[in-house]
């Protein structure tokens, strides 16, 4: 990232236009954004393409150097140019201004600096994940999720739908998944490892679900932000709350309850039965509306911590297995996430899913998402095939992040600011032709020991600040000393350090929490 001061600065006013080519449909949704965002801020209603005062011009250009995010932006006195390939270098060259002003209305000046900003991420792949099974987020909260990652020009909203606490996605066909799946009894007077589990006849009250409408709507929301969401429907394992719906794809087929935490009653089935063929045939049906609502090119399928032991018993699973010449029951969990490649290839889709997949052989197709350490990954990646690095420490924000005395109780670990920011996903094991299979990384939310937003937001706040620096748009130019600009009430920060640049933001959250969290990180220096 190039970041080079220059004059004055633009004073933003009522006189101020939005400048753009009319036929250009991405353009003028670019500037109906802008235009929202600046009127929310100040009493200003920004003008399209007028011919007095002063202007904001959104250019379409052809240049390699800013690959397909990149943006060029210039800040001058009476005119703001913010150059792109397309529409999503536009979008985060929006954001870089937008970092420079409140993020609520306080009736000031809203003044952008005069700067000259080069900048393009180092990898594809800049992620964050929520896990919504665990614990259930509204349509909101989604949203607002969506906007911290767009303020930080992250890319990917790896949605974590389904687990064995709840299933959180409408499926047509098989409506038992939110009608039973989605809703579990009620044990939030206690920690999650502490939950008895759901006896016959207790109501489940807990827990929620979104419909297709809503979803298509979030969706809808993402892409408008440069932001992909990669849908996750945990299979093999994690299956917990689909049994309990349809209990039919078990081995044992016998009917149990959504789990209401970590404590798992005896004989219940996590795992769906692959010695059953039916069992494909109604997750290649789920999968079908899942994609016909997520348009991602990756379709997330789990494949984590699957408990294998039913297999071993089950008639039809070894039957299975002896059929397709399978040795163990690795080989049948590889042989079934290999019939879930080959469904998604021909719908042309890719599948990604947890480093466990390699166990018993990876699919052909797969790219991997390595969390347990960086191992998975780096052997993926030796193996000819991309790779998604998010190991536990440090991209678990479930994980402390200080204390842990005084801090909420948190499922372990200890993942500080400091470990986050000098994160680098590529490991150095990897010789420079296998770095290229390195997508990028991505910081996960698992909400076992999150049942609040407010607790959410002290979780991902601000380490997703600093996250974006291991994407390396930090590497790319500079000023060559260290600069801690002042939050101004926590809205605006930018860390120059060692001949590099960035910005980041910190926008609106609704907890009084957080923005007390805010003014006391913003003292904060990285070293």
């Amino acid at each position: 990232m190039v970041l080079e001061k220059t004059g004055e600065g633009f004073v933003m006013d009522e006189e101020t236009s939005i400048h753009f080519k009319r036929s250009d449909k991405d353009l003028q949704e670019l500037a109906d954004f802008f235009t929202a965002y600046v009127g929310n801020i100040s009493r200003y209603s920004l003008s399209h393409n007028s011919k007095s005062g002063k202007a904001v011009h959104l250019e379409i250009i052809n240049n390699p150097q800013l690959g397909d995010e990149g943006y060029e932006m210039t800040v001058a006195s009476n005119l703001i140019v913010i150059k792109a390939n397309n529409r999503k270098g536009i979008f985060w060259g929006m954001q870089s201004l937008f970092q420079t002003l409140t993020s609520v209305r306080t009736n000031e000046v809203l003044k952008v600096p005069g700067m000259r900003v080069v900048d393009y991420p180092r990898f594809k792949w800049r992620g964050m994940m929520l896990d919504v099974s665990r614990h259930f987020f509204g349509p909101d909260v989604i949203k607002q999720y969506i906007d911290l990652m767009a303020s930080y020009k992250l890319n990917v909203f790896h949605w974590h739908l389904v687990d064995d606490g709840g299933w959180r996605i409408e499926i047509k066909q098989y409506p038992k998944l939110t009608e039973t799946g989605a809703w579990r009894v009620d044990r939030l007077d206690k920690v999650w490892s502490d939950r008895e589990p759901a006896r016959a006849g207790e109501p489940a009250t807990y827990g929620g679900f979104y419909t297709q409408d809503q979803i298509r709507e979030i969706v809808a929301y993402a892409r408008l932000r440069n932001i992909t969401i990669v849908p996750e429907i945990e299979l093999p394992g994690h299956s917990v709350a689909a049994l309990a719906a349809y209990p039919e794809y078990s081995c044992s087929q016998i009917p149990q309850l959504v789990n209401t935490g970590g404590v798992y009653p005896k004989n219940i089935q996590s795992s769906y039965c692959p010695g059953n063929e039916a069992v494909f045939v109604f997750l290649q049906n789920v999968l079908l509306e899942v994609m016909e609502l997520f348009p991602s090119e990756f379709i997330h399928i789990g494949g984590d911590e699957v408990d294998k032991s039913w297999w071993k018993k089950c008639e039809r699973c070894q039957q299975r297995m002896n059929a397709e010449g399978l040795t163990d029951e690795d080989e049948l969990q590889s042989y079934m996430i290999r019939r879930m490649d080959d469904f998604l290839v021909t719908h042309n889709r890719r599948l990604i899913g947890w480093d466990e997949i390699l166990e018993g052989g990876l699919a052909s197709g797969a790219t991997v998402m390595s969390w347990r350490g960086e191992a998975g990954g780096v052997a993926a990646a030796q193996m000819g095939h991309d790779v998604v690095m998010t190991p536990g420490s440090p991209c678990y924000f479930d994980h402390y992040q200080a204390g842990p005395e005084g801090e909420p109780v948190a499922i372990g670990g200890m993942n500080t600011l400091k470990h986050v920011y000098n994160y680098e996903p590529v490991p150095a094991e990897l010789s420079i032709d296998e770095a290229k299979y390195v997508l990028g990384a991505q910081a996960n939310v698992w909400t076992e020991f999150i049942p609040t937003v407010e607790h959410l937001e002290y979780m991902i706040l601000p380490r997703m600040l600093l996250w974006p620096k291991c994407y390396g748009r930090l590497l790319k130019g500079a000023i060559g000393k260290t600069l801690t600009v002042d939050c101004r009430a926590g809205i605006f920060a930018a860390l120059i350090k060692e001949g590099c640049a960035t910005v980041a933001a910190i926008p609106k959250w609704p907890s009084a929490l957080f923005r007390k969290m805010v003014s006391f990180w913003c003292k904060w220096t990285v070293k």
